[in-house]
C-alpha cells in the first residue's frame, strides 16, 4: 500500500476509534451520573447535567485519543508510512 492509502485507512480508524472512545466515556460517565447522583436531584438539573456529560465526554475522549496517538506515534515513524495531509502552501513537497 502507499503513503496516501495509509493515511486514508489511519484517519478513518482514527475516527472510528475516537467516536467509539467517546460513547464509551459518554455511557460511563452518565451511569455512574445516574446511579449516584440524580436520585437526588430534580428533573431540571438532570437534563443540564446530561448535556454537561455529553459535553466532558467528548472533552475526555479528545484527551484520551491524544494519549492513543502518542503512544501510537512513539512506536511507529509517521513519516515513513503516512503522506502529511496539510502541507504549507509556501512549502513545496518534495516527491520521495
Amino acid at each position: 500500500m502507499n503513503k496516501k492509502l495509509n493515511t486514508f485507512f489511519f484517519v478513518l480508524g482514527a475516527t472510528v476509534v475516537n467516536v467509539v472512545i467517546t460513547i464509551a466515556v459518554f455511557l460511563g460517565v452518565l451511569m455512574l451520573f445516574l446511579r449516584l447522583i440524580a436520585p437526588h436531584i430534580s428533573e431540571e438539573a438532570i437534563t443540564w447535567a446530561s448535556m454537561l456529560i455529553f459535553i466532558l465526554a467528548i472533552v475526555l475522549a479528545f484527551i484520551i485519543y491524544q494519549f492513543i496517538i502518542k503512544a501510537f506515534a512513539a512506536k511507529i515513524d509517521m513519516k515513513k508510512y503516512f503522506d502529511p495531509i496539510f502541507v504549507p502552501k509556501n512549502r513545496v513537497r518534495k516527491k520521495e
